[in-house]
């Protein structure tokens, strides 16, 4: 079988890809992606348009990544090829990892505490116990679930909104647009990990921002996309919501004159919530590969109406 690697990777990242990906795929002949290669199968990290243009024979596309709204956006996508996302346990523990950070962080106060560290202030703050904070948590996918559960299991009153009903012990579930606001309405801090799509950009404008309680707080571990970013600033700035803690913006990598970097009401993090570990993807990605040339269906793969 005729594999191929193609997306924006750094040398050292790639050649880390490339033995992860040999390591899982002995059987595999490596060859480049280019206009009129025969490619049984293209694993690809946000690969810039159209560079999957014209292979023959493609008969899925694997990517390395988590999310694949940039994937999606590419026009020039061969039609009819499926296309599968990267559900990695390993990154899902690294994702609820972060949540939990930030969470226990802005309950307890300690991004408050790094302030006061910087101006000399020596003052303890009021300290609220995990199940006098409401968690919500949007999206209930791989990521969502593991990071609720995480939440669960530290004690907090953890709420979770999808877009399809789900069920889960120990989280208070809700689905469907019509539930948002009134879910919103009584969250204490909101962690995003929705899949960015149609109906979920913008999704944290100034209408939906005004529905938090004053005083709540917003971690944006999913797109950049979901945030209007003016709204979020004007909010932060009249002092509604405390604290946000970012983890993707619009423009990557964060342009140096954004107030995000200064604001004081902001901790951010480079895309760094959750990392892709090629030891663990690469396993992932071969059983897929593996499947899809036995004539068998491959695993996560994208309903591309729904964008995910």
């Amino acid at each position: 079988m005729k594999l191929a690697l193609v997306g924006q990777l750094g040398a050292a990242e790639r050649q880390a890809w490339m033995a992860a990906l040999q390591h899982a795929l002995p059987e595999a002949q490596w060859v480049e992606a280019a206009p009129g290669a025969e490619v049984d199968v293209v694993l690809v990290a946000n690969p810039p348009p159209g560079q999957l243009q014209g292979l023959k024979g493609l008969r899925l596309i694997q990517s390395l990544w988590a999310g694949v709204d940039r994937l999606l956006a590419d026009a020039t996508l061969p039609q009819g090829v499926p296309i599968a996302r990267m559900v990695d346990p390993a990154m899902s523990a690294a994702m609820a990892e972060t949540a939990l950070w930030a969470v226990l962080s802005l309950q307890r106060g300690f991004f408050d505490y790094a302030r006061q560290q910087r101006e000399a202030i020596w003052r303890v703050l009021p300290q609220r116990r995990a199940d006098e904070v409401r968690v919500t948590v949007l999206g209930l996918g791989e990521m969502g679930l593991t990071a609720a559960r995480r939440m669960v299991a530290q004690g907090y009153r953890v709420q979770g909104w999808s877009a399809r009903p789900r069920q889960e012990p120990g989280i208070d579930s809700v689905h469907g647009e019509e539930a948002l606001p009134a879910l919103l309405s009584r969250s204490d801090v909101v962690v995003n990990l929705l899949p960015l799509t149609a109906a979920t950009r913008g999704l944290f404008d100034a209408q939906r921002l005004a529905l938090l309680p004053e005083g709540a707080c917003v971690v944006n571990l999913a797109r950049g996309g979901h945030v209007v970013e003016a709204d979020l600033l004007a909010a932060l700035d009249g002092g509604r919501l405390r604290h946000a803690v970012l983890d993707v913006f619009q423009a990557e990598p964060l342009p140096a004159d954004s107030r995000f970097w200064s604001h004081p009401r902001v901790t951010l993090l480079p895309h760094a919530a959750a990392l892709t570990d090629a030891r663990s993807a690469a396993g992932i990605a071969a059983a897929n590969v593996r499947a899809v040339m036995a004539g068998n269906p491959p695993a996560h793969r994208v309903e591309a109406e729904r964008g995910y």
